[in-house]
C-alpha cells in the first residue's frame, strides 16, 4: 500500500495539484486524500468506497486506474492471508452469536386471527357505508315523500 500512496502523492505534486484542487474536483474529503496518500487504510471503514477512492484518484491523475487497483487487490490478498484460521474463525463465532435473526417478511407466519381482523374491518366499513347511504336518503325525503326537486319559497 506504500507505494501505491507513494505513486499518488509524487503524481500530484509533479503535476504541481494540490489538494484543495483535487477535494473541489472529486468531491472527496481532504482528510481522505490525506489518508489515501499516507497509506492509512486503518482509517477506512468499508474497504468497497476506499477502492473507489483510489480507482478515482489514479484516474484523475492520469495513472492506470485498473493497475493501481490490481496493486492494491493484491496487497489486501497478502495482508489478509496472514490473518490466522483460528483468528478469523474466532470472529465468525462472535458475529453469529450477537447477530440478531433476520426474517423476511415474505417468509413470516402471520397469525390466523389476521384474517379475522380484516374480514371485521371490511364488514365494519360496508355497514358504515350503508348507513351513510340510509342517512341521505332520509334527509331528502320531505313527510314521507321523496323529494326530487329541491326548491324554497320567499
Amino acid at each position: 500500500m506504500e507505494e501505491i500512496a507513494e505513486l499518488l502523492k509524487e503524481t500530484r505534486e509533479n503535476a504541481g495539484i494540490e489538494l484543495s484542487e483535487v477535494e473541489k474536483d472529486l468531491n472527496i474529503s481532504e482528510v481522505i486524500l490525506t489518508n489515501i496518500e499516507e497509506g492509512k487504510i486503518g482509517a477506512f471503514k468499508d474497504i468497497f468506497l476506499l477502492k473507489e477512492y483510489l480507482g478515482n484518484y489514479a484516474k484523475y491523475l492520469g495513472l492506470d486506474s485498473e493497475k493501481v487497483l490490481s496493486e492494491f487487490n493484491e496487497y489486501l490478498f497478502e495482508y489478509t492471508s496472514r490473518i490466522p484460521v483460528k483468528e478469523i474463525e474466532k470472529t465468525i463465532e462472535l458475529n453469529k452469536e450477537t447477530a440478531e435473526k433476520v426474517v423476511s417478511p415474505y417468509t413470516l407466519n402471520r397469525p390466523k386471527n389476521q384474517k379475522l381482523l380484516y374480514i371485521l374491518i371490511y364488514v365494519s366499513i360496508l355497514i358504515l357505508v350503508i348507513l351513510a347511504i340510509f342517512w341521505s336518503v332520509n334527509q331528502i325525503t320531505i313527510e314521507k315523500h321523496n323529494a326530487y326537486v329541491i326548491s324554497y319559497r320567499k
